[in-house]
């Protein structure tokens, strides 16, 4: 590779000077070389910076360190000094708002990281703290720089550090673009989105060698740690797609959903969709019998802005919902109960997903809505042996800990603890409404019955129609529609064909909503 040190001067003057620049700066644009180059395409990837060209907006991107080469000596690295040292830093805008952005170069070192290349991301991570601006790390690196040891580690560390710090003030986007192991894959588990190429990008710990070494397990790299495996399977990565440019264009939509930072609220956009748009096809679309299954997909479509939202995790813990959307224009978070999925139960995995759904809401000014359909919680040996109470309870205080507007919405079966973990008011919700449907209860009829008139059912000539009268009973005193409201408990009950209208007036008036915490260094929530 040429260096700067070969460029000739045309002349000792500022001229010269400038010409020189020119020559570096289209040697670093340019590249490592055509071979590089080509060898990236062949995997079906882009080069870092078609990458970040496609994820900002045109012409706004300013790099940051283009100039910047390593130090480091021995196995040959003195002799091979590329500009940029394998890793792309700067800003631009997303939409006209600033975004910050790192993208490693698989072209140089194969991206690995090493001491140079980790302060440019330290120092491109501290400006987008600074200016409170949403960060963006395009990865498609090797790990660490075996040539430069320990350094390379501690690179590492400072990256880790800074996301840290960085969590809940910013929001941090990682988009996984080739391949993550070892110590490197915590830096996009530390971050609030994980974005994964299918076929392309892969995450794990341990490659298929160590684990067939250790385990004599044989795998793929994509079988371990492919796009499919963490959005599905492990829950890591919260969205898949097929190619790079869908991805980025879709990192572009999350991002015109969030704010910069968590100072400020998203950003509204103009709404066209009626807020008083009468949703009567909600009267049909959700059984009243609390048996029959229904796509609670089609529920949010009929209630949000032009039918349009982002789902998180849409393949992983899918008996519940998490998405984010507008009502009325403004940005909300909506968390619903998947009665086509486990009956909408809540377990170990949708748990964990809807906790830290409401804890990034929260952090980013996010109101909340809650649409519950929930039987209760999964009952069985293995959800128990995995420790459902510790992580039903994650959910359960990141509900309690929200302080952004809260509004709950009761569409059928709420049943147990799982009624008063899904943001009822007991637990904090500032609005509760309930469809004439809903049903709010200890537990089902059935099950109650059997418990509360055991005796009378077992005593009984006929137990089967003693069951049934029982069962009516319980229906008739404790579960009718009215019931909750009567005590307080939920704040009216509403036509489902005004749901949108009373939820888009309910975020308007909660919109100053102001909550103070205690005073505390952090809470210490269940893990």
């Amino acid at each position: 590779m040429t260096t700067s040190q070969e460029l000739p001067v045309t002349a000792n003057d500022a001229r010269g000077r400038v010409e020189e620049l020119r020559a570096i700066r289209e040697e670093v644009q340019r590249g490592p070389s055509e071979k590089a180059t080509a060898a990236q395409r062949a995997k079906g990837k882009l080069t870092a910076r078609e990458r970040i060209e496609l994820l900002l907006d045109e012409g706004s991107f300013r790099e940051v360190e283009s100039l910047r080469r390593h130090r480091a000596t021995g196995f040959g690295l003195e002799a091979k000094r590329p500009y940029t040292d394998g890793v792309i830093t700067g800003w631009g805008t997303v939409h006209g708002r600033t975004v910050f952005v790192y993208a490693h170069d698989f072209r140089i070192f194969g991206g690995a990281l090493g001491e140079a290349h980790a302060q440019k991301i330290h120092k491109i991570m501290d400006m987008a703290i600074s200016a409170g601006a949403p960060l963006v790390s395009l990865n498609d690196g090797a790990g660490a720089r075996i040539q430069e040891g320990v350094s390379a580690l501690a690179g590492y560390g400072g990256i880790f550090q800074r996301n840290t710090r960085a969590s809940g003030v910013i929001p941090q986007i990682s988009v996984m673009l080739g391949p993550c192991a070892g110590g490197a894959a915590y830096s996009p588990a530390l971050t609030d989105f994980v974005f994964m190429v299918r076929e392309t990008s892969q995450m794990f710990i341990t490659g298929p060698d160590v684990v067939q070494a250790v385990t004599g397990e044989e795998i793929t790299q994509n079988g371990l740690g492919g796009a499919d495996v963490h959005s599905a399977v492990s829950g890591v990565s919260h969205f898949a797609y097929d190619d790079e440019q869908t991805c980025l264009e879709e990192v572009r939509y999350l991002l015109s959903l969030l704010p910069q930072n968590n100072r400020e609220n998203p950003p509204a956009a103009e709404n066209q969709d009626p807020v008083d748009r009468r949703g009567d096809v909600l009267l049909d679309l959700v059984p009243a019998d609390g048996n029959r299954s229904y796509d609670m997909h089609k529920v949010i479509e009929e209630i949000v802005d032009d039918g349009e939202y982002l789902e998180i995790h849409e393949r992983w813990a899918t008996n519940l919902i998490v998405a984010l959307t507008r009502i009325d224009g403004q940005v909300v978070g909506v968390i619903a109960n998947q009665p086509a999925s486990l009956a909408g139960v809540l377990d170990i995995e949708a748990s964990e997903k809807g906790a830290r759904f409401v804890q990034m809401c929260d952090a980013f000014n996010i109101p909340i809505i809650t649409l519950l359909d929930v039987p209760g919680f999964l009952p069985g040996v293995s959800q128990e042996h995995g420790g459902i109470i510790r992580h039903g309870a994650k959910l359960l205080y990141a509900y309690c800990n929200a302080t952004v507007p809260r509004i709950s919405l009761i569409l059928r079966k709420a049943y147990g603890g799982a009624y008063i973990v899904m943001d009822s008011q007991s637990i904090g919700a500032d609005l509760t409404f309930a469809w004439p449907t809903n049903e709010i209860a200890v537990m089902g009829a059935e099950g109650a019955a059997n418990v509360i008139f055991r005796r009378q059912i077992a005593e009984a000539d006929d137990s089967d129609a003693m069951r049934a009268r029982m069962v009516k009973e319980y229906k008739a005193e404790l579960m009718h529609p009215y019931y909750a409201a009567e005590r307080g408990l939920v704040h009216d009950v509403i036509d489902p064909g005004e749901t949108r209208e009373v939820l888009a007036r309910s975020l308007e008036m909660l919109r100053t909503k102001h909550a103070d915490l205690p005073s505390r260094k952090h809470g210490n929530p269940p893990q």
